[in-house]
Order: structure tokens, then C-alpha cells, then sequence
């Protein structure tokens, strides 16, 4: 057997993307709530409110202007508010879950449901009821919770009035969200995850910190998020040893794109920006001399305060965890074909298929990262998501046949076995992205799909949130079933 017997295999969500209950229960507004829909052409948006009273609508990559504000405007149509509404489908969907087989269900919770402001004295004792309720259906199905304790939500109260993990003082307000959480739910979750992403900055830093381009400003909140990390690990670890705790980072692989030592030095330097350079402080505990010269030329002077060191070195993570679609290539020619994946632009890689939204398929690629991390770290790794996303099709007999998907993930399996197997590495679990339809973070979209259950919504909110079954849901069965030894 190339798994072993206690491997987690499961699913992944998240709650902006699949809860929703929208103000509901005492849940506060987050900044994912003020987002609009899009498409592969129209990026999502954003309503700001102006110094003077004005609102303009601005793309969600521009940058807010100084003293301005996001808003919710009533004639605008947002995905969080009702998502898949696992809020009030949450029985259902787990027992979903536990059909398959699920071992662990990583989820996230949000933040604005148990601080609505994210500063408040007390929390929302009924969002923390729900996720009680939650991890309870969770166990009744043998299925152990991976929590997120933050993907992608800050409260718009934080990112108004502090500028969010700009301000210092935002890292209290988490540690005390995070200090609550771990002591009620002590008992019932194990693994944590404490950001999502976290390198993809674009979506801690939008909506909180305004003129969000300034260098300064951007370094300093990453500075913010990594200390928040290992203050996060060090209290975990002192309310219950048993946690394991880890930060998500978005691993793309990178390519170059010739043997021109030009493009290997690119190749180089993008990769330690966008995902080593995050590695690096959660597994190693402090700024790699990279980095450090990369902020001398910027002449980027982090804020700090006696301490801190210790902290970073204290609080580095029990495992390794990241997301795996695609890979990329990075080239220095200027004439070469362009190719768009994941948010990230690079060069089209021509021995590669790509998914319907563009996306480099390149299961290899896994077996590369996962070889890299734990040759690099020799830390236990966790693909926390992984998938196609894709159009699906209900046919005349209500059948949803996505042989695509099963393709994509079998062949993606395949190089995790030959990692453990052939190459010693430590994988603790496998958990695809969006098991249950949910809406694209980076595009706002339902008809993207990724899940084993397909969930009747429209790019606009409408349907009946009605579940059925696709036929990656018997596949994904009999996978667990047989430990990831039957793939066909």
C-alpha cells in the first residue's frame, strides 16, 4: 500500500466561497462580503465610498484611495452573501461527506461570525453554536475538521478603522478570535490551518489597506501576517500540545522556459517572492537573507518591536501545507506566448493541456513540489486543494458525467503515490478543492465548477441550491475506500 492506513483524505471549502448566511446568526460584514461577481473578461468589483460621500465602482485589483471605504450597494449582486449556503445545508452536505468517506473536511471559519467587528469585547456566542454544530455532524460521520481560521475575510470594521494588517493591533484582535476558538473547540479539532494563501496578497491586503501598492505599506502587513502566524502556533501549542498547526501557501511551480541561465535566474527570483520566502519564515522562523536584501534596495524599514524574533522562531508551523493547480513558466524573452493560470501570468507551455479557464494541467508538477518541500524542509506536507475547475453538464437523465474530473485527479493521485512511495516523502492528506460546488474566488462564477456534488445556482444566485450527485462522487468513493489504490 503506497498510502498509509490513517492517510486523511477529504475535501475543501471555504466559508466566503460556500457558506453563506449572510448577517445571519450575529455574523458580522467581512471585506469578502463587499465583492461582486465577474467573469474571465470583467474582474470582480468593488463599491468605495469616497471622503466626500461619493461611490465609485472600482476593480478589485485597483488600489482604494486614501479615507475611502468598501460598501455593500443593494443593487449589486455579491456570491458570499448566500455562496452554496452550507449554513443552512450544513447536515446534508457532511452526510454527503461521510457517504464518500471522508476522513477530514477542511473548512474554514469565519471570522465576522464569531467577532462581528473583529474589535468586539465578547463573541457571538451563536456563530460559535454553529460551529459546534458543525464539527459535532463532522464527528458523527468519522470525519476529523481541518480548520481554516482565515481565507481571505477580514472584517470590513478592521480594514476601515485600522487599515487592517497594516495596523499592528489587528494581530491582537486575531490572537484573541484565535485564543477563543482553540479553547472551545479544543476538543473537537486537531488540524489548523491559520491563513489561507497567505501569498496571494491581493486578498488580505484589498479593501484594508488603502494606496495598497506603496512597498512599504505591503511589507510591512506581510510582516504583520507572518508574526500573527507564530503567535498562533506558540498559543495552539499551550492550549492543547496535541494541535498541529500549519499556514496555506499557493504553490504554483515555475519553469524557465529555456537553459539560458537568464531564465533560470528569473525562474529564481519569482519563485522566492510569490511562495519560498513564506516557506522560508514558517518552517525556518525568521527572514531569509534574500528577503532582507530585497527590502535594503527597496529601502523598506519594517516596524518592529523587542521580541519579535523570538516569537517567528518559536512559532514555526508542525507541517507543511499548500494549494497545487498548475504550474507556470517563466521566460526573459519578450516575444513569447503568453499563458494566464491561477491569477499569475507566464508563458504558454506547450507540452501541456490547459483546463477550459486557461489553467496549465501538469500532474508531474505535484510530484516536483512535493519532492522540493520535503527535501527542503523535512516537514510532513498537505495538499490542501487541488482540482478542475470546469463547465459541467446535466444530461437528460439528471446524470452529471465529468470523466474530466476524474482524469484530472486520478492522474494528480497518481504522482502523490509515486512521491510517498518511490521517493519516501511524508504526506499526511489529500483534500480537493470546492467538494462541493462553490463560487470562484477569483472570478465570482458558479458554472465553474470543482465539485463531487453539483449544486443548482447560476452566476447570479439563482436556483434551487438543490444537491445531486456527479460521477467523480462513486469515484472519489471507492478511492478512499481502497486507500488510493483503486483509481480507475
Amino acid at each position: 500500500m503506497s498510502f498509509p492506513k490513517n492517510f486523511l483524505w477529504g475535501g475543501a471549502t471555504a466559508a466566503n466561497q460556500y457558506e453563506g448566511g449572510y448577517l445571519s446568526g450575529g455574523k458580522g460584514l467581512a471585506t469578502a462580503d463587499t465583492v461582486t461577481d465577474g467573469d474571465m473578461k470583467n474582474p470582480r468589483k468593488i463599491v468605495i465610498e469616497l471622503e466626500n460621500g461619493e461611490r465609485k465602482t472600482i476593480s478589485r485589483f485597483e488600489d482604494v484611495p486614501e479615507n475611502a471605504k468598501a460598501i455593500v450597494e443593494e443593487n449589486n449582486y455579491y456570491p458570499s452573501h448566500v455562496a452554496t449556503d452550507f449554513y443552512n445545508h450544513y447536515k446534508e452536505d457532511i452526510a454527503l461527506m461521510g457517504e464518500m468517506g471522508f476522513k477530514t473536511f477542511r473548512m474554514s471559519i469565519n471570522w465576522t461570525r464569531i467577532f462581528p467587528n473583529g474589535d468586539d469585547e465578547i463573541a457571538n456566542e451563536e456563530g460559535l453554536k454553529f460551529y459546534d454544530e458543525v464539527f459535532d455532524e463532522c464527528h458523527k460521520q468519522g470525519i476529523e475538521p481541518l480548520v481554516t481560521i482565515n481565507h481571505f475575510d477580514l472584517p470590513l470594521n478592521l480594514a476601515i478603522k485600522y487599515e487592517g494588517w497594516l495596523h499592528r493591533g489587528t494581530i491582537d484582535f486575531f490572537v484573541k478570535y484565535c485564543d477563543t476558538i482553540f479553547r472551545r473547540y479544543k476538543n473537537k479539532v486537531k488540524y489548523w490551518l491559520t491563513f489561507n494563501e497567505v501569498n496571494f496578497l491581493r486578498s488580505y491586503l484589498e479593501l484594508g489597506i488603502t494606496n495598497a501598492s506603496n512597498i512599504q505599506k505591503q511589507q510591512q502587513a506581510i510582516y504583520h501576517l507572518l508574526l500573527a502566524n507564530a503567535k498562533i502556533v506558540k498559543l495552539g501549542h499551550e492550549i492543547n500540545p496535541d494541535f498541529k498547526i500549519g499556514l496555506m501557501i499557493a504553490n504554483i511551480l515555475f519553469y524557465p522556459e529555456t537553459c539560458n541561465p537568464k531564465d533560470s535566474i528569473a525562474e529564481m527570483e519569482i519563485s522566492r517572492g510569490f511562495k519560498d520566502f513564506y516557506y522560508d519564515v514558517q518552517c525556518r522562523g525568521y527572514y531569509p537573507s534574500y528577503k532582507l536584501k530585497e527590502l535594503d534596495r527597496q529601502n523598506v524599514v519594517l516596524k518592529k518591536e523587542v521580541g519579535d524574533e523570538y516569537i517567528l522562531k518559536e512559532g514555526v508551523v508542525d507541517f507543511i501545507s499548500f494549494s497545487y493547480y498548475n504550474s507556470s513558466v517563466i521566460s526573459t524573452k519578450k516575444n513569447s506566448e503568453g499563458s494566464f493560470g491561477n491569477q499569475l501570468a507566464g508563458v504558454k507551455n506547450p507540452y501541456l493541456k490547459e483546463s477550459e479557464w486557461g489553467w496549465p494541467i501538469d500532474a508531474e508538477g505535484l510530484r516536483l513540489v512535493l519532492n522540493r518541500l520535503y527535501d527542503k524542509y523535512q516537514l510532513p506536507l498537505m495538499i490542501v486543494e487541488n482540482g478542475l475547475g470546469a463547465l459541467d453538464t446535466i444530461e437528460a437523465d439528471g446524470s452529471i458525467n465529468d470523466d474530466y474530473r476524474i482524469d484530472y485527479l486520478k492522474e494528480h493521485i497518481k504522482q502523490i503515490k509515486k512521491a510517498v512511495e518511490y521517493d519516501g516523502v511524508e504526506v499526511w492528506g489529500y483534500t480537493p478543492w470546492g467538494c462541493i460546488d462553490l463560487v470562484s474566488a477569483g472570478t465570482g462564477e458558479m458554472k465553474k465548477r470543482y465539485g463531487f456534488v453539483y449544486v443548482d445556482m447560476d452566476d447570479k444566485g439563482n436556483g434551487t441550491l438543490k444537491r445531486a450527485k456527479k460521477k467523480s462522487f462513486e469515484w472519489y468513493k471507492k478511492v478512499i475506500e481502497t486507500n488510493g489504490e483503486d483509481l480507475e
